[in-house]
């Protein structure tokens, strides 16, 4: 890998790494439509240059079903059930738990019909994975509260569909001109919701500094960043960042805010990502004859809060 190449990759770990540090400190002063409105629409601000640059705002008209379909499993159902878990849960706990979307991943593609076979490997990665996320959630279900587990397994469900509708139907769309046009609309849907629950009193710095920093720098320039990284590297060893981004998020965690690392989460994070790996480890047999190729360029964040 090229020395832009290294740069670009170790931007991305950390980049994505952070936003559920920033999530958990916006929802203590904000609610969950207040935070997703910010972050889309000063993403989709920003990148509205890139995007009229990019063009072909004529193919959102023609794939305007499979783009609404990204954008829900993508943007508007999993940033507000990670703002809404991040009230219960600590922001290392949910960047765990975002670690087994390549897990999810494997199980989908396989049960929408992909060209790659289970193999015993893979199926032992899928159960460790699984192992490690019953571990993490265990605390909660004893106290009777899974419901922002839940709500971040949904979110991991939906970044692991939304980049096989990229792959599968919009191959020709550009991706920022797809991605300003899904952060819009998200934003004009949590418009209502969130101006009915605005904040009485303008929030602190800190969160507002969290609200521009999640979208400007996790959203708007991650993006950029990304798509630059994939050009560089391709992007199947760009997104070796998923195996990276968990690790910043608790040490994040733990060293910003005094969010605990106990023996449990130290196991399950090991657990999660050495599943995650073996799960999504290549298979060098085509099934059927058909070849095995690279795997397509990923949607907004096949690894991103």
């Amino acid at each position: 890998m090229s020395r832009r190449g290294w740069l670009l990759f170790a931007a991305m770990c950390l980049i994505w790494g952070i936003p559920y540090l920033m999530i958990k400190v916006a929802v203590l002063e904000v609610a969950a439509p207040v935070l997703v409105v910010a972050r889309t629409a000063v993403a989709a601000a920003v990148l509205l240059p890139l995007a009229i640059r990019s063009g072909r705002f004529d193919l959102i008209r023609k794939y305007w079903l499979p783009i609404t379909a990204f954008a829900v499993l993508e943007i508007i159902g999993p940033w507000w059930l990670l703002a809404d878990a991040e009230r219960s849960l600590t922001s290392s706990t949910t960047g765990l738990l975002i670690a087994a979307v390549p897990i999810f991943s494997a199980i989908i593609s396989r049960l929408t019909g992909s060209a790659e076979r289970l193999t015993k490997t893979r199926w032992t990665g899928l159960l460790i994975g699984l192992a490690g996320v019953a571990l993490l959630a265990a605390p909660d279900l004893r106290v009777g509260s899974m419901l922002p587990v839940l709500e971040v397994l949904l979110v991991a469900v939906g970044y692991a569909s939304a980049p096989l509708i990229v792959a599968r139907k919009l191959p020709d769309v550009p991706s920022i001109t797809m991605n300003f046009v899904c952060l819009t609309g998200a934003a004009l849907v949590y418009t209502p919701a969130a101006i009915a629950s605005w904040p009485a009193q303008l929030p602190s710095f800190r969160a507002l500094a969290a609200l521009a920093g999640l979208g400007v720098l996790c959203t708007a320039i991650a993006l950029v960043i990304f798509f630059a990284l994939i050009r560089e590297v391709g992007p199947t060893r760009a997104m070796v960042i998923t195996y990276f981004n968990p690790a910043i998020a608790v040490v994040a965690g733990v060293s910003l805010l005094g969010e605990p690392l106990t023996v449990p989460i130290v196991i399950a994070f090991a657990l999660i990502l050495g599943g995650s790996f073996l799960a999504t480890s290549r298979t060098r047999e085509p099934v059927d004859g058909a070849a095995i190729s690279g795997e397509p360029e990923p949607g907004l964040a096949e690894k991103s809060a």
